[in-house]
């Protein structure tokens, strides 16, 4: 019986699972955005989090102990120098799910998770360097019209001819 035990296995003994969650949350910090199950999504917000909160004291033992949940030493710097310093201000949810609807082949939930700092679409200040620019939209149809010619008037004093 699994009384109490709040531990979604997933299908896979504890070394496995942990190795999963490990490369999701590598995965995640490089990416900064991925799609999966939502079971994992789920499961891989519950490993990173804490993860993510060690890392905005940069100790060598909070390294070392983020280190030794993610086994990469790129993910680790990338972490520290680019995702804390991000997230210093915030007091705790730092991942956002987004459910994506069903996988074709086995009409498995899927889920977008994605760091929420780096999300330039929800976050009201726009990312360095990335202005965006704005379009006049229309309902028209694209003929010539549309492409600015109009139509010529006849010059003052020539008769129109019909």
């Amino acid at each position: 019986m699994r009384h109490g035990n709040k531990n979604n296995a997933l299908g896979r003994k504890k070394a496995h699972r942990g190795a999963l969650m490990s490369n999701l949350a590598v995965s995640l910090i490089e990416h900064k955005r991925i799609e999966t199950t939502l079971a994992k999504a789920r499961a891989l917000r519950r490993f990173v989090e804490p993860l993510i909160t060690k890392s905005k004291d940069d100790t060598t033992h909070s390294r070392r102990m983020v280190f030794s949940e993610l086994q990469n030493k790129e993910a680790t710097a990338v972490l520290f120098r680019d995702v804390a310093p991000k997230v210093a201000s915030r007091p705790g949810g730092y991942t956002r799910i987004i459910k994506l609807g069903n996988r074709l082949g086995d009409a498995a939930e899927m889920a977008m998770i994605e760091l929420v700092d780096f999300n330039t679409v929800y976050t009201k200040e726009k990312a360095a360097g990335t202005e965006v620019k704005k379009t006049r939209r229309s309902r028209r149809s694209s003929g010539s019209k549309a492409e600015g010619k109009a139509p010529e008037a006849p010059a003052a004093g020539e008769a129109k001819a019909e």
